[in-house]
């Protein structure tokens, strides 16, 4: 019998600054191994995009970026930051254009605290913490309308103003409520606001989670101030399902979830157009990390894991879940832990381990189609 065709796929790669160009090789020697095991193949194209980029150019992507990206079936970014750079620049030259361009407007952060990782409460077991963050992604908080006025001058005024529109909210939440169903985990969706101080945007939000809430009764429902969330979080992390918050208090709750599933070295990200117009973008949650940049020891299993939202979002599923169950072997074996996760091993030596386990894993092939231009 003739061998089938292998599926094919185009990613634009962005390692972008600091770890991200260790990280995201990393994970592509990965993602390649699960290709040959599924018959996927991938064509990566990578940009050299990011500070290094600004500081030769005078900015961080060229003008054309958004074009180039625009043909590719999915993003990978790595992370994006300079000492030497204000990270207002670093963010609005190249992370938030992509996201608004491509209506990128879910950001989906899963916290999972996966069995053989220590969580820093000693009262969370492996497997008692699954949640995941929705965040609105293209507006609220990071809307950057506003100005300054007196600008460098002793009585300088900055105006920030936080935009939030009918359908941008009802679109996230509900994406947030269409999760819950397919997670069945526990059926839970938990909305983050401030109406008390915010009597505006954070009200709107209040009344459209209400209007959608309305239409899934089979789905419990919560509403924290996102000062209480902080508490909760810590309290009964295990209470969690989804959470759905705005781009500021989703950005933040997301790291806070990172760290009480063990390390920011494990929070994948992705960047969605639920409606399938453009690439969506996938990342790790951490950041370019100077500080270990260039020794070999970043952890790698963020980007990996936001390989396997990559994969889901491209319907790839039999390969998302075996390369997840990699991943999650790997992590109950208690052994060869890069250094957040209190072992010793090398960035190297974790993808090695991972290739190994993926070289004898026995799986069927998916069947799926590149996204339509």
């Amino acid at each position: 019998m003739a061998q089938a065709e292998a599926k094919k796929f185009c990613i634009a790669v962005i390692p972008g600054d600091g770890i991200g160009n260790e990280v995201v090789p990393a994970a592509l020697a990965v993602l390649e191994q699960v290709g040959r095991k599924c018959e996927i193949q991938f064509e990566f194209r990578t940009y050299d995009w990011g500070s290094e980029y600004y500081l030769k150019c005078g900015r961080m992507m060229p003008a054309e970026a958004l074009d180039l990206l625009r043909s590719a079936d999915a993003i990978l970014l790595g992370a994006i930051g300079h000492v030497e750079i204000q990270d207002n620049i670093t963010l609005n030259g190249l992370l938030l254009p992509i996201r608004r361009a491509f209506d990128q407007f879910v950001n989906l952060r899963p916290a999972i605290l996966f069995p053989g990782v220590k969580s820093p409460l000693m009262r969370s077991q492996s497997g008692t913490v699954d949640m995941v963050i929705v965040r609105e992604n293209t507006e609220g908080e990071y809307a950057q309308v506003g100005g300054f006025v007196h600008h460098h001058d002793v009585n300088e005024v900055a105006v920030q103003t936080s935009v939030f529109t009918r359908n941008g909210v009802e679109r996230v939440i509900r994406f947030a409520f269409e999760l819950a169903m397919r997670r069945k985990r526990q059926g839970r969706v938990t909305s983050i606001t401030k109406s008390n101080a915010q009597a505006f945007g954070m009200v709107l939000w209040d009344r459209v989670f209400e209007d959608v809430r309305s239409e899934y009764p089979q789905i419990q429902t919560e509403s924290l101030l996102v000062d209480a969330a902080t508490v909760h979080f810590v309290r009964r992390p295990e209470s969690f399902d989804v959470v759905v918050a705005s781009n500021l208090f989703g950005d933040i709750l997301s790291d806070l979830s990172a760290a009480l599933t063990g390390s920011i070295g494990l929070a994948p990200s992705a960047n969605l157009d639920p409606l399938r117009r453009f690439p969506s973008m996938f990342e790790p949650v951490h950041g370019t990390a100077p500080d270990i940049a260039g020794k070999g020891v970043a952890n790698p299993l963020a980007t990996v894991l936001a390989c396997v939202l990559m994969l889901e979002h491209l319907n790839l599923h039999t390969a998302a879940r075996t390369l997840d169950g990699v991943v999650r072997r790997f992590l109950s074996e208690g052994k060869g832990f890069p250094p957040d996760l209190g072992g010793n091993s090398g960035t190297q030596d974790v993808v090695n381990d991972l290739i190994r386990k993926l070289e004898l894993v026995e799986i069927s092939v998916d069947q799926a189609a590149p996204r339509s231009s």
